[in-house]
């Protein structure tokens, strides 16, 4: 069954929310080389319940929060999303060696990403 196994938080200053969450819970921060600036997020040891996240920066001011599902095949589930009712806000795109990313939208307009790992997508 896919589980949620990714946040992202858009942010308008990165170093400021970053700072933040360092502050209140101790997360741990690092620049990842893609082709965008996003920082990773360690909540806590693997060891221990809960995922990691990322941090991005903001590109529109109405930009959520978004939980990532990790999924065998992004195309099928693109096509269940619409299939029962929801959107597809970004259509499938790769993230250079992680996989292939999609974000959907339920019925009710709550935003979410399906992740399908392929370390050689480009």
């Amino acid at each position: 069954m896919p589980r949620p196994t990714h946040f992202e938080i858009p942010a308008e200053n990165p170093e400021r929310v970053m700072n933040f969450y360092g502050s209140i819970f101790g997360w741990t921060f690092q620049k990842w080389d893609g082709p965008q600036p996003y920082w990773l997020v360690t909540t806590g040891p693997d060891t221990e319940p809960g995922i990691n996240g990322g941090i991005l920066t903001k590109r529109d001011p109405q930009q959520p929060c978004v939980n990532t599902v990790t999924v065998p095949d992004v195309d099928a589930s693109v096509a269940a999303v619409t299939a029962n009712g929801g959107k597809i806000a970004l259509p499938k795109m790769a993230v250079p060696g992680v996989g292939w990313l999609a974000y959907g939208m339920d019925p009710e307009g709550n935003m979410f990403g399906m992740m399908q790992m392929d370390s050689s997508a480009k």
